[in-house]
């Protein structure tokens, strides 16, 4: 006859007991701050697309005839960086601490600010820059730098003609 054996077994299940949770409490915080580092990450390359996008199409009117289009008491560099607000809020990102500059490209005076209504300044280089500040950020604004997410673009000062056909 079989003697019976009270004590009980340990099996291998038993020694993995409570090894997932472990796992998991390790893993999910690291996992947790990929995730979100890549939201955030993937946030910033959208939003500098769209300030590239709007200062594109404010500086395609800077490049243009803006007489027939510019409203009274407005000067051309408040319609471009009008425009540029205008169109980041069309495109769902506020423009409450966006900063605008329109700013020489090159020559002597480079970084000095740029006044489209002028005539001197005819087929001039001239750099239009969207900034927006690090604390606009979803997590606290490491992805934006800490100087914010910026986009310039470079033109060209004309008065080219709209046509018709």
């Amino acid at each position: 006859m079989r003697r019976l054996n009270l004590k009980r077994r340990v099996t291998r299940r038993d020694e993995r007991k409570g090894a997932a949770l472990v796992e998991f409490a390790v893993i999910a915080p690291i996992f947790l701050t990929l995730v979100l580092g890549t939201v955030e990450s993937l946030r910033a390359v959208h939003t500098t697309t769209k300030l590239s996008q709007a200062i594109r199409e404010g500086g395609r009117l800077a490049s243009m005839d803006w007489s027939d289009v510019l409203p009274d008491g407005t000067t051309p560099n408040e319609k471009v960086e009008n425009d540029i607000k205008n169109f980041l809020n069309a495109a769902g990102t506020s423009t409450d601490e966006v900063e605008v500059t329109i700013k020489y490209a090159d020559g002597p005076k480079k970084g000095q600010d740029f006044e489209l209504g002028t005539a001197e300044n005819y087929l001039e280089l001239f750099e239009i820059r969207a900034t927006i500040p690090p604390e606009s950020s979803f997590l606290s604004g490491w992805a934006y730098g800490e100087n914010g997410l910026s986009s310039g673009i470079t033109f060209r000062a004309g008065h080219a003609q709209f046509t018709s056909s």
